[in-house]
């Protein structure tokens, strides 16, 4: 790919030092999202410590974390957050990982200012908590990110990667926004779609094989509504032995069968993005 898949491991702004081996997703030991004993939704794996390269910009009415490349470049990731929000160090390490890969990386604030899901959160709950952040009713914010990349960043070229809850937004994003070449739909939820096969440009599905939030019968009719709608490329891929949240929230020392896998995810969706951006 030309260049290091992961961001180096160096001074963050605001004075904090990027932990030794930040580069491979250390996680800080003290957080668990979730227990494994009583998993919840979209709630499986841990905190890293990360610091982030970047820094926070205020992007009209949205906050938001970009990272830019060393050299200049056209083109540019949006990165949608999970139910953990923007600032889950976790999402931006990707976002410093894909500006190390080239790309002017931001990841905004698409609940704007409403609160994240919170670990300590009763579950009972959610369902309240997610009709408040509609992952279908964010164009607004996404026009705002768009205008900012193009007019601010000069940027020419856009893709878009998101997990779990920004996995269904880049779903969204890439059947309506014409201007985004690539998305990468990292174990976003499928079940409660119509018709959401009409992709206006090329689209990568990541799942996990043993992601309890996404059973592996609703993939197998993404992919085969895709097959017979979809008239650009598109790439369903299922990770053997994968849970919910594997590609950015699992620790990659805690079980090494599961190393490959979060290794291999990071470098398709690079390789994706690198192809059609």
């Amino acid at each position: 790919m030309g260049r290091s898949l992961l961001p180096p491991a160096r001074a963050c702004r605001g004075g904090r030092a990027a932990p030794q081996g930040a580069g491979r997703g250390d996680p800080r030991p003290d957080f668990q999202m979730a227990n494994e004993a009583r998993p919840c939704p979209c709630d499986i794996g841990d905190r890293f410590e990360y610091g982030g390269l970047g820094q926070e910009v205020q992007v009209e009415h949205i906050k938001a974390y970009v990272c830019k490349p060393s050299v200049s470049t056209e083109k540019a990731v949006i990165v949608i957050q999970d139910i953990f929000g923007w600032q889950l160090p976790n999402t931006r390490y990707v976002v410093d990982m894909l500006a190390a890969n080239g790309y002017t990386a931001i990841c905004p604030d698409f609940f704007v200012g409403k609160e994240p899901w919170n670990p300590s959160d009763d579950w009972s709950t959610f369902g309240e908590w997610l009709k408040t952040r509609d992952a279908r009713k964010i164009d607004k914010e996404a026009d705002v990110v768009l205008n900012y990349l193009k007019q601010q960043c000069s940027t020419k070229k856009i893709g878009v990667v998101g997990f779990c809850w920004g996995g269904i937004v880049v779903h969204h994003l890439m059947m309506k926004y014409p201007e985004l070449k690539a998305g990468v739909s990292v174990y976003g939820i499928i079940r409660d779609s119509d018709d959401r096969y009409k992709l206006l440009n090329p689209t990568f599905f990541i799942f996990g094989e043993k992601d309890n939030v996404i059973p592996l019968d609703q993939v197998t009719l993404l992919e085969q509504q895709l097959k017979q709608h979809c008239k650009v490329d598109y790439r369903v891929k299922i990770y053997p032995g994968q849970t919910h949240g594997f590609v950015h929230r699992k620790r990659e020392d805690i079980n090494p069968e599961d190393k490959p896998y979060i290794e291999e995810a990071r470098k398709n969706m690079i390789s994706w993005l690198n192809k059609y951006i």
